[in-house]
């Protein structure tokens, strides 16, 4: 594209004054697209000189308003040369803004932050969950209490982030926040998303986050064993509080639903499977794909106490569940009454579904993914154990095929 600039003035002879005068215009031309202003001069019409765009004669007057016109000229090509010297895009318009002092207010990361989460949140169950905004509303309160830590401002200019920025935030979050290595690679990454934003708008000419490397630590997910389940479900508590929430956590343990979803669950999401038998088909609140699950004796069993529940009545819902705060309280007390020493919530129930239920019982890890809703088996592979229990099992069938008569085969060495 061909950005040079054509520079003419012009005499508007259709907008004389009450002396007989007409102003006189600036017109910049630039790929055949052009824009004029006034240069808030007048002269007669039959003074001015249109081919050489300047005033004739050699009066005071005269040479005064051709050194005008020739000191706007000058500027002009100032600012053109200025404006590509910076590889901005050019145009007319932009020229004419930046000779008038007229330039893009810079960018701002809370500007953009805030404005990006307002989006967000109208489009909460259409592109994202509740979950995924409250995220991206806590990520951006970690960088409003970074900016006044590290700089003691309220907002920052997009163009001044680079890649100290990111390496102090990310120490910001591991000190004064206390975040985990994964916690805070998270929040740098709802950060970065905004960062790209800008960056594909063209607000910053280069992406601060390309020498930049977000790297997640494998993380030993905690699960219940097969015998800490049924010590759950065996248990009778004496508050029905307890029972309805022991309830619900095997329900999951038995499904693989995370909270989110087990608190919609519906009789829409009931269906007729393949098999004959009752399935459970929804799609997921955090990643919108699908979870298709058949329903587990354990399960239905539950779903049939609950089936007249008020609340579940009321709500159209299957399971009378409290919030996520309420019922990870009310698990802890189930675990130190059950004896478990391990940190339960409502999200073990997801992976003990994976590992315990499934995995160790032989069910492919095709079918576990499909159930659970994930979009990739490695995703699943991060819930999924393989246990002692298994290798040995494994490893006895392995045994059962060297065995040969009465003895093992031996391998001979050299």
């Amino acid at each position: 594209m061909n950005n040079s600039m054509c520079l003419s003035f012009q005499v508007k002879a259709s907008k004389k004054n009450e002396f007989g005068q007409a102003p006189i215009y600036a017109r910049i031309t630039i790929n055949d697209v052009r824009t004029e202003f006034s240069i808030k001069r007048f002269i007669e019409p039959e003074k001015w000189i249109n081919k050489a765009g300047i005033a004739k004669g050699n009066t005071e007057d005269i040479r005064s308003l051709n050194a005008h016109i020739a000191s706007v000229r000058t500027k002009l090509f100032q600012h053109y040369n200025r404006l590509l010297d910076s590889d901005k895009a050019i145009t007319a318009e932009v020229v004419k803004n930046s000779y008038f002092g007229i330039t893009e207010k810079s960018k701002t990361i809370v500007e953009v932050f805030e404005y990006h989460n307002s989006q967000m949140k109208s489009l909460i169950g259409k592109d994202y969950a509740e979950g995924t905004y409250e995220r991206y509303c806590t990520a951006l309160k970690h960088t409003k209490e970074f900016l006044q830590f590290k700089y003691r401002v309220s907002d920052f200019a997009i163009k001044q982030i680079n890649h100290e920025f990111i390496t102090e935030f990310e120490y910001f979050l591991k000190t004064v926040h206390s975040c985990c290595h994964n916690t805070a690679m998270k929040y740098i990454t709802n950060f970065k998303k905004i960062v790209r934003i800008c960056f594909g708008n063209g607000w910053i000419e280069k992406d601060p986050f390309i020498n930049y490397k977000i790297t997640l630590k494998e993380v030993e997910r905690e699960i219940l064993l097969e015998h800490e389940i049924q010590a759950i479900a065996d248990k009778e508590f004496v508050t029905p509080r307890l029972n309805q929430v022991r309830d619900i956590f095997i329900f999951c343990c038995f499904t693989g639903l995370a909270f989110s979803d087990v608190k919609k669950l519906s009789k829409g999401h009931l269906i007729l499977g393949i098999d004959g038998e009752r399935w459970v088909k929804i799609n997921r609140s955090k990643t919108d794909t699908r979870s298709s699950i058949p329903i587990l004796p354990m399960a239905q069993s539950i779903l049939d106490t609950y089936a007249n529940h008020p609340k579940c009545v009321n709500k159209n819902v299957l399971l009378p569940v409290s919030s996520n705060q309420k019922m990870n309280g009310y698990l802890k007390e189930i675990a130190d009454i059950c004896g478990i020493n391990k940190n339960i919530t409502s999200h073990i129930a997801r992976h003990s579904f994976a590992t315990t239920i499934t995995l160790q019982n032989d069910v492919p890890i095709e079918s576990v993914s499909k159930m659970l809703g994930h979009k990739s088996i490695r995703t699943t592979q991060h819930y999924a154990k393989v246990l002692d229990k298994k290798v040995s099992a494994d490893m006895q069938l392995l045994k059962a095929k060297l065995s040969v008569s009465q003895g093992s085969t031996k391998i001979r060495t050299a």
